[in-house]
């Protein structure tokens, strides 16, 4: 089993707060090593609240089953 298998599998039992936790700490550790770009980042966030009722709709449902 690979390291982020492991990780995956411990996220899991995590409430949410502490798998957001994770996630946050997981997201410091990439701007750290330059592994993104935390200005686009910023922007997707940012356009997710605009975006979110084009993304999350009934007829596109069968898309994030991949």
């Amino acid at each position: 089993m690979s390291t982020a298998e492991k990780i995956y599998h411990e996220v899991k039992r995590l409430p949410e707060p502490l798998a957001r936790e994770v996630l946050d700490f997981i997201e410091y550790i990439e701007l750290k090593h330059g592994l993104i770009d935390s200005q686009v980042d910023e922007l997707i966030m940012a356009q997710e609240p605009a975006m979110r009722h084009i993304w999350e709709n009934q007829q596109d449902e069968i898309w994030n089953e991949v």
